[in-house]
């Protein structure tokens, strides 16, 4: 009478948790050493250990249970359901492992290789902890039914051993080191015993079936009842004591069609359809038995999706066809009351107890298997650092001795708990969400579309995938949902850990297959004839001469581009004819690295040419994709500042800045990955116009032509100056008192004549300006707009107007008339009678507009834009109008120079 006293607890053991993904796995699998253990057939290799998974002790204890509360009709219905949604899992399975060999690990070694480090280390250490924890239910589960049968508290002839809880552990202990030994020895032991344990269950299953045709009927006495029940037979006031194993009889089936739930009589609770349920498909896992035998099979594709397949339909057969035997010959009483009912139907008892010891014992010792070769997987990626180093030793075999041993320590301190029931329930849903994991990383790699996906076996959608997943998340919520949650929480909390502390691996990362194919898809539905100047954004091309002095002006650009395309462009001079290879190609590490250590939202785009303007001129037209294409050229302004280093550790920033000519570099004083040329210090070292490749220096005429092509484009240009001492954050440092301004001065200042502040360029310095003050960080910068008004004209009038503008617009912005009498006449007094235009501006005009620029702010602003003029149409006065630029903007701080050719504001909803 072993395990009539066994709470239902041990009815509950997940199956799932004998996860024997590992446990038939040849040392030599896992192992470095050449040699090979002997390749495995189908049914050796997977049938096998997928039918000892998915059996176990489900098929002798939990059949009754099943029918005896929901009914045959309502069984069948459990199954169909429960076999679907792990059929949807075996598609996966099957799919996964027929794209490539699995190594160790199993399940998770497809799910980290398909999904990245961060889903598979965190799936597997819960795979491991759900190993674990299961081999320790198996422990103590057949500690439990050995001293239901041989304890003294028990009315039996065999009462030979001492009971009660230290007893009992000491029991368990005894197990797990036997289950140790054997894993010691190495997992070829198990699996060379995998056969015989086979044939015992298989072998106690035929004397069940058989059982049903040759035991006469019986009366069977029932055990003692854990608390009342009710009243099923109507034999008296209590408890019923006996109950009838009738043959089959047409009444005793058509009195177990319907379900008639009632309490529990081991735990005196009471079940339904959801609890059942909960139960009884812990009987259909372990489907993922079969895959990690890969490396041992004769021919994987093959084996794999045909004996793992062959497995699930046996086992569906099997369950489906023990329900309906047990439906016509045992009455109801007998299945509700009496959970172990077919040992005592059994032509000879004991064999049922054989087939439950047997198969108890496999499980408990394929988990802790299982767990080592997993905690060893881990180990051997690297994926929680040396943490976990030691767990990669392995013995001269090739058998990870440390793992198994870390494995059993950790069995051993859950058998001190002896709480099963809650244990049992957490691992069935650990591996639930392994299961889950195992069809999203099929799912992502079928969305992906990725070239080198392409498994032998193709009966599986991502309909299939979807369903396996949405299967599985009901399943886990349904058995416990507060164990649901808290272990995807947890599952989270380590993919959050390994993604931020974890090294890069060399797996691939399904996501940026995902992103690939999802960006590529929308890129094509992004239109450029649909555009319009409501949905205008600033796409930047920044045009970066050396990093090292243009962090300012690269973190600046990366808060007014409001969300659009950002692209950072170099030009390096050469020649790839006279070049044994692209020089690019090396670089991009460094610039990738650089927009990390930034943290800004940018691309990178490198061109090789002979002349910085025709590289400008190959990343204006080859820039970006579709409907992203850069509509604005960002250039530092051409002078005579002296660079500095903005790349170098801040600690030895300030003995660098006292002596900016030293050009020596300590590759330690700066990230490693940072290989950017040394700057010159020199006068001549230009914030755009530095060296290049080969040592030339972009000329002002070169400069001027660069802003000319951009605008026959029809490009946006701005030009930065004073940016390369620009500190973000020092500039905001006044935020919180408010103290914060940005100045705009929409007029040409180059142009006395023309007072418009409601042409094209004027409102893209509104719109850039405006773009600016709704970015986080300067959100509580002032805007001040300064209108430049001449005497006899209305000043209130053109308040008014610039006024009712900038509400129209839904600009908020304080507006100040500056009046500039004094410097239109002295622009008039050089004229003569010389006509207008930028190339007749005097020095003394430009310096007096520029001083009065700088007496109107106070206190001085963050950043100034200006209005851009034209570059003149002759290119011989290209020199000139960059001195006149030099001369606006001489000792402003840092500046915009800004010219839009394109509308970008609109008063339309």
């Amino acid at each position: 009478m072993a395990l009539i006293r066994t709470p239902l607890l041990h009815y509950r053991l997940s199956t799932s948790v004998n996860e024997s993904e590992m446990r038939a796995a040849p040392a030599g699998q896992t192992s470095t050493h050449p040699r090979q253990p002997q390749k495995l057939s189908t049914f050796f290799g997977v049938v096998i250990p997928t039918l000892l998974s998915m059996f176990s002790v489900v098929v002798f204890l939990r059949i009754g249970f099943v029918v005896g509360q929901c009914g045959l009709y309502q069984a069948i219905a459990m199954f169909l359901v429960a076999y679907f949604i792990i059929s949807m899992t075996v598609l996966s399975v099957c799919a996964i492992s027929t794209n490539g060999a699995l190594d160790a690990g199993g399940a998770y070694y497809m799910i980290s290789r398909a999904l990245g480090p961060e889903f598979g280390g965190s799936i597997g250490i819960m795979f491991f902890l759900a190993n674990v924890c299961g081999s320790a239910l198996y422990v103590l589960g057949l500690v439990e039914a050995i001293v239901d049968t041989f304890g003294t508290i028990v009315s039996s002839a065999y009462q030979v051993l001492p009971s009660g809880y230290w007893w009992s552990l000491l029991y368990a202990t005894a197990v797990a080191l036997l289950c140790l030994l054997v894993c010691l020895v190495g997992a070829h032991i198990y699996a060379k015993a995998t056969f015989i344990i086979f044939l015992v269950v298989m072998f106690v299953l035929g004397t069940i079936f058989i059982s049903f045709f040759a035991v006469r009927p019986r009366t069977i006495p029932l055990p003692g009842a854990a608390t009342p029940g009710p009243i099923a037979n109507g034999t008296g006031p209590g408890p019923p004591t006996i109950a009838n194993f009738t043959g089959f009889k047409l009444d005793t089936l058509l009195g177990n069609l319907l379900a008639e739930y009632t309490v529990d009589y081991t735990t005196g609770t009471m079940m339904t359809f959801a609890t059942v349920f909960a139960v009884m498909f812990n009987g259909c896992t372990g489907i993922m038995a079969g895959s990690n035998m890969s490396g041992d099979l004769k021919n994987p594709s093959y084996s794999i999706p045909r004996g793992t397949i062959t497995a699930v339909i046996f086992t569906f057969i099997i369950y489906n066809l023990l329900s309906l035997l047990v439906a016509c010959s045992c009455d109801r009483i007998l299945l509700q009351r009496d959970y172990s009912f077919l040992r005592d139907i059994n032509i000879w008892n004991p064999f049922v107890t054989i087939g439950v010891y047997s198969s108890t014992l496999s499980a408990a010792m394929s988990n802790l298997i299982g767990a080592s070769r997993i905690l060893y997987a881990l180990a051997r990626d690297d994926l929680f650092g040396k943490v976990l180093s030691p767990a990669k030793r392995t013995s001269h075999s090739g058998n990870p001795w440390v793992s198994v041993i870390i494995s059993w320590f950790l069995v051993q301190l859950v058998l001190f708990s002896g709480k099963l029931n809650t244990i049992a329930s957490i691992v069935t849903i650990f591996f639930l969400l392994v299961y889950a994991a195992v069809d999203l990383a099929c799912l992502a790699l079928e969305w992906a579309s990725a070239p080198n996906f392409r498994p032998t076996f193709r009966y599986f959608t991502w309909h299939t995938c979807v369903l396996g997943i949405v299967g599985c998340a009901i399943m886990m919520f349904l058995i416990n949902a507060i164990y649901a949650s808290a272990s995807i929480a947890f599952m989270l909390l380590l993919l959050l850990l390994i993604h931020y502390l974890s090294p890069t691996s060399s797996w691939g990362y399904i996501s940026q297959a995902l992103i690939f194919h999802q960006v590529r898809k929308y890129l094509l539905m992004l239109d450029v004839r649909k555009d319009h100047v409501k949905f205008w954004r600033p796409q930047i091309l920044l045009m970066v001469s050396n990093p090292r002095s243009s962090v300012g002006l690269v973190t600046f650009m990366n808060d007014i581009k409001k969300s659009g395309l950002y692209v950072l462009g170099h030009v390096q001079l050469g020649d790839l004819n006279t070049l044994p290879s692209d020089p690019l190609q090396s670089q991009y590490d460094s610039w990738l690295s650089l927009v990390d250590h930034l943290n800004i939202k940018a691309f990178v785009n490198l061109t090789l040419a002979n002349s910085v303007r025709h590289g400008v001129q190959h990343l204006l037209f080859i820039s970006g994709l579709g409907g992203m294409r850069p509509n604005t050229l960002v250039l530092g302004f051409y002078d005579a500042c002296v660079p500095e280093d903005k790349l170098i550790v801040p600690s030895l920033s300030t003995s660098r800045s006292t002596d900016p000519s030293n050009p020596s570099h300590d590759p330690e004083e700066e990230p490693p990955l940072f290989h950017f040329a040394p700057l010159r210090g020199s006068s001549e070292e230009k914030e755009f116009g530095g060296e290049f490749g080969d040592g030339k220096v972009l000329g002002p005429q070169e400069y001027v032509a660069v802003i000319a092509d951009a605008m026959k484009m029809l490009k946006n240009v701005v030009l930065a100056r004073y940016f390369n001492h620009f500190d973000r954050a020092q500039a905001l440092s006044f935020a919180g008192k408010g103290a914060v301004y940005v100045d705009v001065w929409p007029v040409n200042l180059m142009r006395p004549d023309s007072c418009s502040y409601v042409d094209t360029c004027s409102l893209f310095l509104l719109q850039l300006a405006c773009i600016l003050n709704m970015v986080r960080a300067w959100r509580k910068a002032r805007l001040r707009l300064f209108l430049c008004i001449e005497q006899g004209r209305s000043l209130r009038g053109t308040e008014e107007k610039l006024g009712q503008l900038l509400k129209e617009l839904r600009i908020k912005a304080n507006v100040y008339a500056v009046p500039w009498d004094e410097q239109v006449a002295l622009h008039w007094q050089r004229q003569g009678d010389f006509p207008s235009n930028a190339t007749r501006l005097s020095d003394e005009y430009l310096s007096a507009v520029n001083r009065l620029i700088l007496e109107q702010t106070r206190p001085p602003p963050a950043v100034r834009f200006l209005y851009l003029p034209r570059p003149p149409a002759d290119t011989r006065r290209y020199t000139t109008y960059l001195r006149q630029l030099d001369l606006l903007t001489q000792d402003l701080g840092p500046t915009l120079l800004i010219h839009g050719v394109t509308p970008v504001i609109t008063t339309d909803l």
